[in-house]
């Protein structure tokens, strides 16, 4: 038998204070208001705003209001609904209650709303926005947040009897032209902030030959903010707080500053293990290995504790990357990613330099004793106190040995260059590190491309 529509109700109500309930940050969108001067609008918009604070009182941890003024009267320009917060009888008491982020430019109000949610560790979110407002909210917050937010939306509810605050109820897709401009605006703004924790610094190798274009980055002189992504943070991936418009911005500065074009920008798909994508040839699903000799291309390896490595030969001008943790050491990917250029540019192994970059060190890595036997295997120096359940590993020996046996000449090799031998876990200041920050940790790069 099917329910009646009064069940239906009931349950749907339900299942939506549920949802009240489950916010753990409310943001409230008044941009779009259009008030009048009549005294009763400070009453409706006291009485809705009371109502959510009610409702969400359980669980929510943030209150905030965003806006464009702070008082509240309206007007309209050609661009944006202007409405500013009154500030008078009860309203001004409840006010102090929510958090109120004043701004005319919503990807400035929406960023530091971000940062403020941020501070709090916070993941689910809703909004509470005007109807016509709603899908050009949903294309900033697609831009600014990653998945590891959970947005609900609802309908900002504010019409009274008298028409004192008035709101259009009509939706509007977002067109192909107003997502542009809504992406022109972020950028554009992210490019006005200021870069974190110093000035942007890449480490090179004299290796290496004019005719590369080359480096390993260092956490400084970005954009992002959340500690353990702060500064330079060159990677964004749906369980970490880093959107892409931000890592996107970090690598914009990379790019201006080391002299590479951003617009042909490659980075490993990560899959631990030994594949190596020849660009010339059709891209595999994941790898960990990248060769090239095409001209003005930037490949990168990333690395957070795991190994960048950079491969250039000056002879035949080519290049390679390879990202390499500890699986991928064992399984020789730096030797593979040398085959690569050997077999397909012609590469000889004594013209072919390769230059380790930041990886944590034996001082800091560890693993279960079963795994370490092989690296013991290979050479009793690459691990320390073998006979303990968790044995301390030299990843930089191990890789460094296998490069050797496989033909690259010695004094090809450069891993102990400036900063690049430090500990990545052991400098917080330096570079990033998954073992010391966790999951949500920032991600340093190795880079090479051949100059046009």
């Amino acid at each position: 038998m099917n329910p009646s529509r009064s069940a239906v109700r009931e349950i749907v109500f339900e299942k939506l204070h549920t949802v009240l309930k489950m916010a753990e940050a409310v943001l409230i969108d008044l941009f779009g208001l259009k008030l009048n001067s009549q005294k009763n609008c400070d009453q409706t918009l006291l009485k809705t705003l009371n109502t959510i604070r009610y409702h969400h009182a359980t669980k929510a941890k943030f209150f905030c209001i965003m806006c464009c003024r702070n008082n509240i009267s309206c007007e309209k320009d050609g661009e944006h609904d202007h409405c500013e917060l009154e500030t008078k009888t009860g309203l001004l008491t409840l006010l102090r209650e929510f958090e109120t982020v004043s701004n005319p430019k919503l990807v400035a109000s929406l960023y530091t709303i971000k940062q403020k949610i941020d501070e709090k560790n916070l993941n689910t979110i809703k909004v509470i926005v005007p109807i016509h407002r709603k899908t050009l909210m949903k294309a900033f917050i697609d831009q600014l947040f990653t998945d590891v937010y959970n947005f609900e939306f609802e309908d900002l509810q504010v019409t009274l009897r008298g028409d004192h605050l008035k709101q259009s109820t009509d939706i509007k897709d977002i067109t192909a032209q107003e997502q542009e401009a809504v992406q022109n605006e972020i950028e554009t703004y992210l490019r006005s902030l200021p870069a974190l924790k110093g000035e942007l610094t890449i480490i090179t190798s004299p290796l290496i030959s004019d005719i590369f274009i080359h480096g390993f980055t260092t956490r400084t002189g970005g954009i992002s903010y959340i500690p353990t992504l702060s500064s330079l943070n060159l990677f964004s991936s749906s369980r970490r707080r880093d959107p892409k418009v931000v890592v996107q911005e970090n690598l914009r500065r990379l790019g201006n500053a080391a002299g590479f074009n951003v617009e042909k920008f490659y980075r490993i798909k990560t899959d631990h293990a030994s594949d190596v994508w020849i660009m010339e040839k059709k891209e595999p699903e994941s790898y960990d290995g990248i060769t090239t000799n095409q001209r003005g291309v930037t490949i990168a390896a990333l690395g957070a504790d795991c190994l960048p490595i950079v491969f250039a030969d000056p002879v035949q001008k080519a290049c390679g990357v390879a990202h390499s943790g500890w699986k991928g050491t064992l399984l020789s990917v730096a030797m593979a990613t040398v085959n690569a250029m050997v077999s397909e540019y012609g590469c000889s192994l004594k013209d072919i330099v390769v230059v380790l970059g930041p990886s944590i060190g034996p001082c800091c890595f560890t693993l279960p004793r079963e795994s370490a036997e092989a690296f013991h295997n290979l050479d009793p120096e690459c691990v320390r106190l073998f006979d303990s359940p968790n044995p301390y590993v030299d990843i930089r020996k191990a890789t460094r040995i296998l490069l050797e046996r496989g033909g690259i000449l010695p004094q090809n090799i450069q891993d102990q260059l400036q900063d690049l031998n430090l500990c990545t876990a052991c400098h917080p200041d330096k570079f990033f590190s998954h073992v010391r920050d966790g999951l949500n940790f920032g991600t340093q790069i190795g880079f090479i491309s051949i100059r046009e």
